[in-house]
């Protein structure tokens, strides 16, 4: 598990000649789709991608995580994320040392992000376009999106849609334990990008290596 570094969000700001990528990220298998579109700096890594999408829909960053991105240059699909330090699990790219832009831009297919390997929480990431930043304008952004992200641990996909299931019905068996679990009821239209605030990822990067 790794701990979430909560800051009031990001206070970098992106100089006038530098550019930000656009993002599209749908949570696989929800239906109506829960997604986010989001602005990051081009400079960013794996790792601050990841933070960004974290914070844009809602998660609480305290599993692992894994991309998997096409590499032409390799000719193969690179898996990006947290090495396992002891070497027993599978070789990975440590994701703060990986630069998005060159793969985004040579890939040419989606980026799939897993959060959660118990709950296999799959997003498909689609780079959509690079363009300049507007000055004085901090970044990373979320400019649109839909859908309230799931409760964490909730048991994936199937357990989510057990959860609404029983959250929308007061005479569900189910109901008030979820009520007493989440702390109050859930409405799965709910979500304001203009809300969304994000955190600094070389602060959570610090956070998860003291754990």
């Amino acid at each position: 598990m790794r701990n979430k570094v909560t800051t009031t969000g990001s206070k970098s700001r992106t100089k006038k000649s530098e550019h930000v990528l656009q993002f599209l990220v749908i949570l696989a298998e929800t239906e109506p789709p829960i997604w986010r579109r989001i602005l990051v700096p081009a400079a960013y890594s794996f790792w601050d991608l990841h933070v960004a999408i974290q914070d844009a829909m809602g998660w609480l960053d305290c599993h692992l995580h894994e991309f998997r991105v096409w590499n032409p240059a390799l000719g193969k699909i690179q898996e990006i994320g947290y090495p396992d330090e002891d070497g027993y699990g599978k070789a990975v790219s440590a994701s703060w040392s990986v630069p998005v832009w060159p793969l985004a831009r040579d890939s040419g297919l989606p980026i799939v992000y897993t959060y959660d390997f118990g709950d296999n929480w799959r997003h498909v990431v689609a780079y959509e376009d690079m363009e300049p930043a507007e000055a004085g304008v901090a970044y990373p952004r979320c400019i649109s999106g839909a859908g309230k992200c799931p409760p964490e641990d909730c048991g994936g996909i199937g357990g989510f849609v057990e959860f609404l299931t029983a959250m929308s019905n007061k005479r569900h068996p189910e109901h008030k334990s979820y009520v007493e679990w989440i702390g109050g009821m859930y409405d799965p239209k709910e979500f304001d990008p203009q809300k969304v605030q994000f955190d600094d990822p070389k602060k959570r990067l610090k956070a998860a290596f003291l754990g």
